[in-house]
């Protein structure tokens, strides 16, 4: 029997070229059932690709919906329904999308009677990482028991996960952190000058490249956001945007329009020290419409940046820009803040704040601790049913 159809998906043709020139600059194709679909949308903008997609597969795609048995079901079908039904209520639509071309390039050949412990432990190997594969087939599994719950296929799917990978407990030192601000500050461009046609010396020039990671790192260790919310927050309220109210002294974490979700963002008044440069930044131009802007344009990402200043700050360990959250945490219980209270500030619930950073909290298990301290000075007591005899033995 004729294979399924892997369902549409997204691919990037590379630029064509003729006689060394460059004819055609690489754009987005949709590839469904194989035909092509032209989206006239460069490599640069895979947000706007992954709309039209999201469009292509709600006009043109329709797989049946009706009850059928498991090797009857492509999973290209369970996804694109997925994605069709489901897809405007999820928070973040483009991570969905770039997670379901990669569920699409693996199962896209197979039928929900292939869903089996071995096929999603052989999808896990070929991801590589045991975190970002259990993320994808969370996502499949999603979509397959919403396939179900609708009535569409007969019989049971079971989606195997890999075992969730222990917490990051990396977390920066006071000392760490002046360290990665101070390599920030100080980076420079450098440049080689040319003499006599040789290579010369990289020189620096007046240009600080990152800088705009200094107000990165700030934001994230005195308020321990999430990444995404400090690389899209403006100075003004805007759709899809944080937003930091430089009068009040806010910061609204949560994008506008965008849903509420497990991840909270609730908004949290930003410490004195970190607006008193939040402000200078704005009243001085230093950072236009953006707190963290590089030249002009809001940041979408600092991971590499990230990497260049640990290493330029000599730190070890693995150091992401998630490890600001984790380092702001570990301040808070250290610094003996309620877990309550800290817990609203990050944005997180009390039983994951004291199950991941509760340890460094000066009262954990002191209750204990002391109790034992008192007890090993004080003389055991008797058992409370045992009789007291007189010196001669009677009763």
């Amino acid at each position: 029997m004729p294979r399924p159809a892997k369902g549409a998906r997204l691919w990037l043709r590379p630029a064509r070229r003729s006689d060394g020139r460059i004819t055609h600059a690489a754009t987005w194709i949709i590839l469904d059932s194989g035909h092509q679909y032209p989206t006239g949308i460069g490599a640069s903008d895979r947000e706007s690709a992954e709309r039209a997609l999201a469009e292509h597969i709600a006009q043109k795609y329709q797989p049946p919906r009706r009850g059928r048995d498991l090797d009857q079901v492509p999973i290209g079908d369970v996804i694109a329904i997925y994605l069709r039904d489901r897809a405007a209520h999820q928070a973040n639509q483009r991570t969905l999308a770039e997670r379901s071309d990669r569920l699409l390039d693996w199962w896209g050949n197979k039928t929900l009677a292939d869903v089996s412990a071995t096929s999603c432990r052989e999808y896990a190997a070929s991801r590589g990482g045991a975190g970002g594969a259990r993320r994808d087939l969370e996502d499949l599994r999603a979509a397959i028991h919403y396939h179900g719950r609708e009535g569409f296929h007969r019989g049971e799917v079971r989606v195997v996960l890999p075992e969730k990978g222990p917490a990051r407990e990396r977390w920066l030192t006071r000392d760490e952190a002046a360290r990665l601000l101070w390599a920030c500050w100080r980076a420079q461009e450098k440049q080689r000058r040319s003499h006599k046609g040789l290579p010369g010396e990289a020189l620096p020039t007046r240009k600080y490249t990152m800088r705009h990671l200094a107000r990165f790192i700030l934001i994230g260790l005195y308020t321990g956001t999430r990444a995404g919310a400090i690389a899209s927050a403006s100075w003004a309220a805007a759709s899809g945007r944080s937003y930091i109210d430089v009068e009040r002294g806010v910061f609204y974490r949560l994008p506008q329009g965008a849903k509420a979700t497990r991840k909270r963002q609730p908004p949290v008044p930003i410490p004195d020290r970190l607006l008193a440069h939040i402000r200078r930044w704005k009243d001085m131009g230093i950072s236009r419409e953006y707190p963290v802007e590089y030249h002009g344009q809001p940041v979408k990402s600092v991971k590499v940046a990230m990497a260049r200043a640990v290493k330029l700050a000599g730190l070890d360990g693995r150091i992401t820009p998630h490890t600001l959250r984790h380092t702001a945490a570990t301040w808070l219980m250290q610094s003996g803040v309620p877990m309550w209270d800290a817990a609203g500030f990050l944005g997180m619930s009390v039983a994951v704040l004291e199950k991941t950073y509760g340890h460094h909290h000066p009262d954990h298990m002191k209750a204990a601790s002391r109790a034992l301290s008192i007890g090993a000075n004080k003389t055991p007591m008797k058992p409370m049913n045992q009789k007291r005899t007189s010196p001669t033995g009677a009763a």
